[in-house]
């Protein structure tokens, strides 16, 4: 053998003898049980997928950096934003919402789009979507929602009249299914969308001075989308279309970027804004809210393993850093459970001593043992706080920002309820053609949807948005005699 040339060992490093057969007892017999070499290599092959995730299953990656372009100091003391010219690595993941691990890139359906930041303070997520907002203002609504868009668990298949029944029945849900079915629903690929926060976060400063945020990510590509029929027939040929672009774009040193912008309110604005600033089903006007730019993010290297960096990779939006909090957005309050949580089961309590997770400045901790514990958990150190043993300590200078707090307990739903404007300015917005690609998406979604009177719920709202867009939605699904247009 090739001096050189590694032999191939077992998992504890024992060399292998012979990688072709297995132990048997003589040239026909049964296989025997002290071929520890094949009970390990089927042992660890019945194991090597980890549970898929239950949202945003499918997905593609890549590490790259985010250089600061504009000094925003005066609004947070985040150190990776400290200063025009600093690079911070990242990870960027990208991924369809409901479909499965081996599901096609190209269906209709919102973009996770989440990125890591590995800062000099500890890693910061920033985990969104492709869209501004979402169906859902409240997190104890999400399980359900989830529900309608996987499989029926009767029939195993896609439920169209689950799907609207459930829009038609939470209203709050129009504008983020008004953008789902325009054009931008079906992204060409990953490059040439934008990335959104979604969520409403606040910015801290040194002075202890707060502000409200929303981030933007403004692709240089430009925007690029796909018709209906486009999409199915790649769907077809190439299922994993938007995986491949992303590989062969980096691959070949045509690397992706995007310009990160951010919209900031003052924290008395949200008292008086005509929309609830913490509603994620509504955008802020970028008329009263002008976008600022941050800097700049590309990516420019490919993974070198799938599963050990896209698949293995968590992200969560309660992975803060100074300088960066939470806002009372609902939905994101019962994220910042969620996720975190998803990633213990998933991957494992320490996910985040994987090398995709680990952040690169390093971690000082109580935490100990549990499952796939890989570094020396902790080893003979201290284990508790506080101690006598010149353990780590509490940063005063970084405790939260305080917030008032005012009210009852209780569960309590949003003041405002007006799920239609955004909507409807939305659809006015548009072209005519690109209405009429709106009409018809939503048109060919609701024909399959099994009972009329859900059809005729939904189509009430479209009207309360724009008469014309309901009118029409209500002629192409042949209800017109059935709506009270009044």
């Amino acid at each position: 053998m090739d001096k050189d040339k590694k032999g191939l060992t077992t998992s504890w490093g024992a060399p292998v003898g012979d990688n072709q057969n297995s132990m048997t007892a003589g040239s026909r017999g049964p296989t025997l049980i002290q071929d520890v070499h094949l009970l390990e290599k089927l042992a660890h092959f019945n194991r090597e997928r980890v549970p898929e995730r239950v949202v945003h299953a499918k997905g593609a990656g890549a590490h790259g950096y985010f250089e600061v372009t504009n000094d925003l100091s005066s609004f947070t003391k985040a150190d990776f934003l400290s200063e025009v010219g600093k690079r911070t690595p990242v990870f960027t993941r990208f991924s369809t919402v409901a479909g499965e691990l081996g599901s096609a890139d190209t269906v209709r359906d919102p973009r996770g789009f989440a990125v890591k930041f590995y800062t000099e303070a500890g890693n910061y997520d920033l985990v969104g979507n492709n869209t501004p907002v979402f169906f859902i203002r409240d997190a104890i609504k999400f399980p359900d929602f989830i529900h309608t868009q996987k499989r029926d668990p009767k029939t195993h298949l896609k439920n169209p009249t689950a799907v609207w029944d459930f829009w038609s029945l939470s209203p709050e849900s129009l504008h983020q299914v008004t953008i789902l079915m325009s054009d931008r629903g079906i992204p060409a690929t990953f490059r040439h969308m934008h990335g959104f926060g979604s969520h409403t976060f606040k910015w801290v400063n040194n002075k202890g001075e707060a502000v409200w945020v929303k981030y933007h990510f403004k692709t240089e590509q430009g925007i690029k989308n796909l018709a209906p029929d486009t999409a199915a027939e790649i769907a077809g040929v190439n299922p994993d279309y938007h995986t491949e672009d992303l590989f062969n774009a980096i691959e070949q040193g045509d690397f992706p970027s995007w310009k990160l912008c951010v919209q900031i309110m003052p924290l008395e604005d949200a008292d008086t804004y005509r929309f609830d600033p913490f509603d994620v089903t509504k955008v802020w006007s970028q008329k009263d809210y002008p976008l600022i730019e941050v800097g700049r993010m590309v990516l420019d290297r490919n993974p070198d393993n799938y599963f050990a960096e896209v698949e293995q990779a968590t992200f969560s939006p309660g992975s803060f850093v100074p300088g960066v909090e939470a806002s009372p957005d609902k939905m994101l309050q019962g994220r910042l459970f969620a996720y975190a949580d998803a990633h213990r089961y998933r991957v494992g309590t320490n996910h985040n001593l994987l090398p995709i997770n680990r952040p690169q400045s390093g971690v000082s901790h109580y935490q100990r043992d549990g499952q796939m514990r890989s570094d020396n958990n902790g080893g003979g150190s201290v284990y508790y706080e506080p101690n006598s043993f010149g353990g780590p300590e509490e940063s005063p200078q970084h405790k939260l920002a305080s917030f008032e707090v005012t009210g009852s307990a209780g569960s309590m739903a949003y003041s405002h309820d007006d799920h239609y404007t955004q909507a409807g300015d939305l659809y006015r917005l548009m072209s005519k053609e690109e209405q009429a690609r709106l009409i018809e998406n939503i048109v060919g979604a609701m024909k399959p949807v099994a009972r009329d009177d859900i059809k005729i719920r939904q189509i009430g709202h479209f009207l309360k948005a724009d008469a014309e867009l309901g009118s029409r939605i209500a002629e192409g699904l042949g209800l017109t005699e059935q709506i009270d247009f009044k």
